[in-house]
């Protein structure tokens, strides 16, 4: 087997400077797009559109759009237009003969954003958006309308197929993009998911009020999708109030009306939005967004409008001598809120290049300043709303210093709610007979889970990424591991030898991952958690494992599911004789949407599961097997890296090149 693993490389006896490669224009682009854009995934993809999005939404909130049009063709070409002033045709001063526009396509960090002269604020800040789509789309078309002359010019993998051509007079203005992603960087499967784009759209309307946006779809293109529509017109005069209101819909909150309003920062420094509720049923979310660009892992503008309501709810609790508010944290004051909060600065800087996390230190005293006053005027306004809420938030403030002080939880009793930990979503039913815990991995899962779920018997508890090997981990370390200790206390049984199943909070267990080789991992680690710690959850039948569908097919009104590639091709020669049906691969749960996820892998009367099993050890006849189950742990989880390597060794000549996702 030594031969297998044998270096047949030429040997490197020289570097020098012909060894120095060096890429130009937009080369970087295509060998390396996840320094640009993330990735070549699914959501990579869909950044794409974004990007394009974020420079139209800037010419809207510099004043000099009011119209934005986002067209999904049925060959996947994504048009995005607006009627603004039209990306500059002149030629560049620094680059003699090529006009601005070509600068701005084929050039990385090139813009009119580096400087508060052209755009107050702008969500497109790297400069680096036009140029990326453009390197990673295999065609791209532009037009230029400026001073009612139409200017035309294409390009396919980052370069220019011509100069920019004069097409005459028109009567409008603004820029129009056409593009579409290159199968040879995102995969030939890889396609628009129209809700996806209609929901991104529908988002920037809410965060400019001033700008209006008309969506349209090919019909096709929403065969299986009845939630998208094929045109809308999206304008809301209301801003983030319209959005929570819309997003609450007929939930109860705590408070009759939200906690919302708007106002510009002093010093033309720029604006802040939000728009806060309480629900009643404890499901919050959180929506923050700079210069209209999401950061889903929120940032500095988050953490002011944090220290603004919690201060605020402590000084209203002194006001009114409520000595209890001073133990209330930000946590238990945001923890469970449906919050939306919209920044506009100058020159954000963001963490990495997809945006996700706004760092600049000034906009947390910006909003902070903002809101506070805001807060403290509303919450006495109406003394017998805020002291409702208070009192609620002081509940949970108590509780969870009560579960601080307890090693073990108990079931929530019929009269009063407990606060579990985490992101956890619990069910109603007070006892455990019948319910279900589901484990899912990551948050954009979860939310799909949560939406999908049985509210009466079905919990959910999205887990960040891969858990601790706690085969390979020192006791420190698991007593240190938050996700472990979220689950430890959301399953209530204890762990090692104060393990007891009467303690056990859900019937059933079930690790609900991806169906592809990441989730296989995160169910292994998973696995080898409970066969370690909680060995009594399996051998008492209480651990399973969710079969998610690997791929949705459809021809016409018919859409079937399939586990994986067997299961497809049986269904192709079965159901689907003859005929072509549309296959798409679903990238992960998150993806999937709400209806699908119940019908495919929630739902008890239309679902699989598997049960995780152990061999008896106190079965003389089942004993060898048992001995080989935790050999065989130890082999693949443990801390010694030679046994995991001899495993490979003997067992790579029964891996076939079909076997391996790539």
């Amino acid at each position: 087997m030594s031969d297998l693993f044998e270096n047949t490389a030429p040997k490197a006896d020289s570097y020098s400077a012909q060894d120095i490669e060096v890429l130009e224009g937009l080369e970087p682009v295509r060998r390396r797009p996840g320094m640009y854009i993330g990735g070549t995934d699914d959501r990579a993809l869909h950044h794409l559109v974004a990007e394009v999005l974020d420079n139209a939404m800037d010419e809207a909130v510099a004043g000099h759009a009011s119209r934005i049009d986002l067209e999904l063709a049925a060959d996947g070409t994504v048009m995005v237009r607006d009627n603004g002033r039209g990306i500059p045709i002149d030629d560049h001063p620094k680059y003699p003969g090529k006009s601005a526009l070509e600068v701005i396509m084929t050039t990385l960090h090139s813009g009119g954003k580096f400087s508060n002269k052209v755009y107050q604020t702008s969500g497109g800040l790297h400069g680096v958006g036009l140029s990326v789509v453009n390197a990673l789309s295999d065609r791209l078309t532009v037009e230029i309308a400026r001073e009612k002359q139409l200017y035309v010019q294409d390009y396919s993998r980052g370069l220019p197929q011509g100069p920019l051509a004069h097409r005459g007079n028109v009567n409008r203005r603004g820029t129009t993009i056409r593009f579409h992603a290159d199968a040879e960087i995102f995969g030939e499967t890889a396609h628009f998911e129209p809700h996806r784009l209609y929901r991104l759209a529908r988002s920037k309307a809410y965060l400019f009020r001033g700008v209006e946006i008309r969506w349209s779809c090919d019909p096709a293109l929403l065969s299986v999708d009845a939630t998208t529509p094929a045109s809308e017109t999206l304008h809301f005069p209301g801003g983030l109030l319209d959005y929570l209101t819309a997003a609450l819909k007929d939930r109860k909150t705590l408070t009759p009306s939200p906690f919302a309003g708007a106002l510009d920062f002093p010093n033309g420094q720029g604006r802040v939005e939000w728009a806060v509720a309480w629900p009643d049923d404890d499901e919050g979310f959180s929506h923050t967004y700079c210069n209209t660009v999401p950061t889903p892992q929120g940032g500095t503008h988050e953490a002011g409008l944090r220290t603004a309501l919690t201060r605020g709810l402590k000084a209203y609790g002194e006001l009114t001598n409520n000595k209890r508010a001073g133990q209330v944290t930000a946590d238990d004051v945001m923890g469970d809120a449906c919050i939306l909060l919209s920044v506009f600065i100058r020159e954000p800087h963001f963490q990495g290049q997809t945006k996700e996390k706004l760092v600049t230190a000034e906009a947390q005293r910006l909003v902070e300043t903002a809101v506070k006053d805001h807060f403290d005027h509303w919450l006495s306004g109406d003394p017998q709303s805020a002291n409702a809420l208070l009192e609620r938030l002081i509940e949970k403030a108590e509780e969870r210093a009560r579960r601080k002080q307890s090693k073990e939880m108990t079931r929530k009793s019929a009269t009063r709610r407990l606060r579990l930990p985490g992101k956890l979503a619990d069910c109603s039913r007070n006892s455990p007979e019948g319910t279900e815990l589901f484990l899912v991995e990551g948050d954009s899962a979860g939310g799909s889970a949560k939406q999908a779920r049985q509210r009466e018997t079905q919990a959910i508890l999205p887990l960040r990424g891969k858990i601790l090997n706690v085969a390979s981990a020192s006791v420190d370390k698991m007593k240190a591991n938050q996700e472990l200790n979220d689950l430890v206390q959301a399953l209530g049984c204890g762990v090692g030898k104060d393990f007891s199943t009467d303690k056990l909070r859900y019937e059933r267990v079930i690790i609900m991952t991806d169906a592809d080789v990441d989730g296989a991992h995160i169910a292994s680690l998973l696995m080898t958690f409970f066969y370690r710690e909680m060995p009594g959850l399996i051998q008492e039948g209480h651990l399973y494992l969710a079969l998610p569908p690997l791929y949705r097919l459809s021809h016409g009104n018919k859409q079937v599911y399939a586990r994986d590639d067997a299961h497809k091709d049986e269904l192709l020669s079965k159901m689907f004789k003859g005929k072509k049906p549309d296959i798409s691969r679903f990238k992960g749960l998150g993806e999937m949407m709400p209806a699908q996820l119940r019908d495919t892998t929630m739902d008890p009367s239309k679902r699989s599961l598997l049960r995780v099993v152990v061999p008896n050890a106190a079965d003389p006849e089942e004993k060898p097997e048992f001995e080989r189950t935790r050999s065989l742990v130890e082999e693949l989880m443990g801390k010694k890296a030679e046994l995991r390597f001899r495993f490979i060794q003997d067992n790579a000549k029964f891996v076939k090149a079909d076997d391996i996702d790539v």
